[in-house]
């Protein structure tokens, strides 16, 4: 297997110094940051450490610096020559997400419903984090369906080809969601906060035929 992406900071990939949380940071952002707002934010390394990237990456030119006050903030230069790069590398959820949903779109079987959950969706994890992926079948497809089956394999081959990391695929039926929602399974809260869209009705929509009770009990309106 090749490289695993960091799913907390997928910029790692690329740029696996304290570089990359410090310019995700920055490429997230279109005002000025200090040096502790930005160590914050990035949530690794040492103030000190931090700063000292600010100020040799300031020193190329795809950093600025305004002195305001006492304080000094920082900014990408969204001019500079490696700033789309900068901002590509920051948003590579998107990009996964966009590239999953285009691929499903395709599917001759689509499916019901689509998303990416866990620690893809919170931002959080590590290299060693699985991509999860909750997929929901037509109550008419059965299990074992070979298109069917196919498609999802070639998904996960998918996020592997993509992010390095594993994927894992919790897929079930329409009716099958009923039930976990009346056994009040917990894996439900996944599943509805927060998750990834990428094809489909969105799960709460899926159970609104449910009862007000149970709905209630998981937070869905």
């Amino acid at each position: 297997m090749g490289s695993l992406m960091d799913l907390r900071s997928p910029i790692s990939t690329a740029i696996p110094s304290l570089d990359g949380p410090v310019l995700q940071v920055l490429a997230r952002s279109e005002r000025g940051l200090s040096g502790r707002q930005i160590h914050k934010l990035a949530g690794t390394g040492s103030v000190a450490g931090v700063r000292l990237v600010l100020q040799r990456l300031a020193t190329t030119g795809l950093v600025h610096v305004d002195d305001v006050g006492n304080s000094l903030l920082y900014h990408l230069n969204r001019n500079h020559l490696v700033a789309p790069a900068v901002e590509f590398l920051a948003d590579l959820r998107s990009t996964l997400t966009s590239r999953l949903a285009d691929e499903i779109s395709a599917w001759r079987i689509p499916p019901v419903h689509a998303s990416l959950y866990g620690a893809i969706a919170r931002g959080d994890g590590d290299l060693e984090s699985d991509v999860d992926l909750l997929l929901i079948r037509p109550d008419q497809v059965d299990t074992g369906d070979v298109l069917w089956e196919d498609q999802a394999a070639r998904l996960m081959q998918s996020v592997v080809d993509l992010t390095g990391n594993p994927a894992h695929v919790f897929e079930l039926s329409r009716t099958e969601l009923t039930d976990h929602l009346t056994k009040e399974d917990p894996i439900l809260n996944d599943w509805l906060q927060p998750s990834l869209p990428l094809y489909g009705v969105p799960v709460p929509s899926l159970l609104d035929r449910t009862t007000p009770v149970h709905r209630a009990r998981l937070g869905v309106s």
